[in-house]
């Protein structure tokens, strides 16, 4: 399989999806058909957001189409090269994704060979669960498991940076209560700015931060770019 999992759309000074325009470019490996997954998007338009994701991937010369404006979103994902799954609220998009009966055609997609690119929200859809995601339940998604692209849970946006005087958990500390009451799971905190690629069954760290891996009963492992899972 092949997957571009990405912590976060923009970075300080840059443009949106600026720092992933040359990470995109090298997996595309000539794949020009593409279905963008919106969902995500709750205080912008899913036609706004498709407009904007088409015009990063069009100069690279891949069409997009988002998936809400096709009568058969799941055929449309069969035939797909690229599955593009943007960010916002993680509960909203599993919830869209489940209830149009999307999860099972992009699993197949993308083992048959379709490039997976997902970013903040769309990389927690590719982890077994959204258990880790950052996000408020604003709606009810009938259950948190995913797609399970990628076999480890990733909290995107990682940070244990608190505002001063802020007396709420750290990062580090919801994670720790999921592995209290899921210690069979493994957290990678995956900051922004960094990204893991998926290729030619390798995982691959990427990114100038350091990433932290989280177990239950074990300190949090750092890790930095290069890593291979």
């Amino acid at each position: 399989m092949e997957l571009l999992l990405l912590s976060n759309s923009t970075l300080p000074g840059k443009g949106w999806m600026e720092h992933a325009l040359p990470l995109i470019a090298g997996q595309l490996n000539g794949r020009r058909s593409a279905v963008f997954i919106p969902f995500a998007g709750v205080t912008q338009t899913w036609d706004d957001y498709t407009a904007k994701t088409a015009a990063i991937f069009t100069p690279m010369g891949v069409h997009v189409t988002g998936i809400h404006t096709v009568a058969d979103p799941a055929a449309a994902v069969a035939s797909a090269d690229v599955v593009i799954v943007g960010g916002g609220n993680t509960f909203q998009l599993l919830k869209e994704c489940r209830t149009r009966g999307l999860l099972t055609p992009i699993v197949d997609a993308v083992k048959r060979g379709a490039l997976y690119i997902g970013w903040s929200a769309g990389s927690n859809l590719a982890c077994p669960t959204i258990r880790t995601t950052n996000d408020m339940p604003i709606v009810d998604p009938q259950g948190f498991d995913a797609l399970g692209l990628f076999p480890l849970q990733i909290n995107p946006h990682f940070t244990n940076a608190l505002p001063e005087g802020h007396k709420g958990e750290t990062r580090e500390q919801r994670i720790r209560e999921l592995l209290v009451v899921a210690p069979e799971l493994t957290v990678i905190g995956l900051p922004e700015g960094n990204w893991i690629t998926v290729s030619k069954g390798q995982a691959v760290l990427g990114g100038p931060n350091t990433t932290y891996v989280f177990r239950a009963g074990e300190e949090a492992l750092p890790l930095e770019e290069g890593h291979r899972f």
